[in-house]
């Protein structure tokens, strides 16, 4: 099929045009057809992006799917996806729909909501699937509007405050991402993010007001770009927005932040920071392998201290992104491997947590873990799943998340064992506060006169939680449905990495004699 990416990636944008276009009104029966034509149109973007699946060739490590043209001012419109990024669209389009159903109780400017997830599942696609730099940096950054509308309308109490804060933390850090963009165009001559992969930008050392820069313009690029990625993931110490912004955003908006919009950092390491700063990201690996260690550790730590539940489960988002800088920084199979699958992973369990809060908060209106206790008497069902994704979130064998850790736990073993240990360490402290978070909400006597005429889920609740359940379930015992898709493209990834390095020790080598 031609333009399978582009019809993929713009079906929701059409779906947001249509509702605000011919939906007029806020009567109930607007609001149902709102939320029908979101759920249609992200349904139909799942069953259409699965043929992009089908038609996938992981044997082949090149782009594919791709489409080009030129689209303003002489800049390109190029799309296509490889093993790297095929996993990520279908998790994007995957996620989406449930977080339509979630937001099924929404009665407030429904229209309006339905038309901003919309436009950020569109907009969300095309990161991952852009092949332009000017491209992707558009989808990157228009990705922040819908977002902060999102959380700012329909968020809590506070969200006026998360709003901006989200929005200035991620914007200030992709300003320097432009700067860098532009001297790439300056020194490669081009945006195409397939040829610039291949380009060898200059990674001679040199001195600025007296600084001695290791890895030269190679460094400077590689630091502009994580300035971004590493506010979008988020990593430790520039987290504190995600906390703030999980708790004031609604349910299906803490869904897709987790599920989707973490991981935009972690597939920008893997598509521009190794292929294109290959000597940049060799010189600051030690850094950020300390700093996903100590991310794992320390907000591990803070969460045992949590007592709003999207409050803790935020902070083992951060947890587990550390896990996933330190697999990619370990620039070798098993550690991108389980890195990839670290986020694809998250992405499910993470989108269970926050809507398991969501169900209770629902019937209740608060997110206190001390409003708790003893759900398992009037919701055996509710108990089961969120212990399902409690293990799943602590790494249980025979979960997805397990995988994902141990992968990248190996991979990082290999280049320094003492980043691995004090990492290790986290796997423990994230057993503590998972099991006291559920051991306080879900076990104990039933003595609160308000939890007493509580309600099991529905059968919209449990019709989204069973592809959650079925895939965590899935990729814990048949992981390779993940690494066969990706595998090729890793190693091609890895190896080209180890190619660049070794020609730039070579070349400084003869340059030294």
């Amino acid at each position: 099929m031609d333009n399978l990416l582009s019809i993929v990636t713009f079906i929701p944008a059409l779906a947001a045009l249509i509702l605000a276009v011919f939906l007029r009104g806020e009567d109930e029966a607007a609001q149902r057809n709102a939320k029908w034509v979101a759920l249609f149109a992200t349904g139909a973007t799942f069953l259409v992006s699965l043929f992009i699946l089908a038609g996938f060739d992981p044997a082949d490590t090149g782009f594919q799917f791709v489409e080009q043209g030129e689209w303003l001012l002489g800049l390109q419109y190029k799309m296509g996806v490889d093993g790297i990024s095929v996993l990520f669209v279908m998790l994007t389009t995957f996620i989406m729909p449930l977080a339509i159903l979630a937001s099924w109780n929404v009665t407030t400017r429904v229209k309006d909501y339905m038309i901003a997830f919309l436009i950020l599942e569109t907009l969300m696609l095309g990161v991952f699937m852009a092949l332009d730099l000017v491209l992707f940096y558009l989808f990157f950054e228009a990705g922040l509007i819908p977002m902060f509308l999102i959380i700012g309308i329909w968020g809590g109490a506070n969200r006026i405050y998360a709003s901006f804060k989200f929005f200035l933390y991620t914007f200030l850090g992709s300003v320097l991402m432009l700067v860098a963009m532009v001297g790439m165009f300056a020194e490669a001559g081009t945006t195409d993010i397939e040829v610039l992969m291949t380009h060898q930008f200059a990674y001679e050392d040199f001195s600025v007001l007296g600084v001695h820069i290791v890895g030269g313009m190679q460094t400077l690029l590689f630091l502009a770009f994580f300035a971004s990625f590493a506010v979008k993931m988020p990593m430790w110490p520039v987290h504190t927005w995600l906390p703030d912004a999980h708790v004031q955003a609604p349910t299906a908006g803490s869904v897709v932040l987790a599920a989707i919009l973490l991981k935009m950092g972690g597939y920008g390491f893997l598509r521009f920071s190794l292929p294109m700063f290959p000597v940049g990201s060799e010189v600051m690996t030690p850094l950020v392998l300390w700093l996903s260690a100590i991310a794992v550790v320390y907000t591990s730590l803070v969460a045992l201290v949590q007592e709003d539940m999207k409050k803790l489960i935020a902070y083992s988002s951060v947890a587990h992104m550390g896990f996933v800088t330190m697999g990619i920084f370990a620039a070798n199979q098993q550690g991108v491997d389980g890195a990839i699958f670290q986020m694809l992973s998250h992405g499910f369990i993470s989108a269970a947590l926050f809507l398991i809060v969501g169900v209770i908060y629902d019937r209740m209106h608060t997110r206190e873990i001390d409003a708790y206790g003893g759900l398992v008497n009037r919701m055996p069902a509710y108990a089961l799943v969120f212990m399902l994704f409690t293990m799943a979130n602590v790494g249980l064998p025979g979960t997805s998340g397990f995988v994902g850790e141990f992968l990248t736990l190996m991979g990082t073993f290999q280049v320094n064992t003492w980043v691995t240990t004090v990492a290790a360490s986290g796997v423990i402290f994230s057993a503590g506060y998972a099991l006291w978070l559920y051991r306080r909400v879900v076990f104990g006597d039933l003595i609160k006169e308000s939890l007493k005429t509580i309600t099991d889920m529905t059968g919209r609740e449990r019709a989204i939680f069973a592809p959650l359940v079925v895939m965590t379930l899935l990729l814990g015992v048949y992981p390779s449905l993940v690494t066969d898709i990706i595998g090729p493209s890793t190693t091609a990834l890895i190896s080209n990495y180890d190619t660049s390095l070794a020609a730039a020790e070579a070349a400084s080598q003869y340059a030294a004699n």
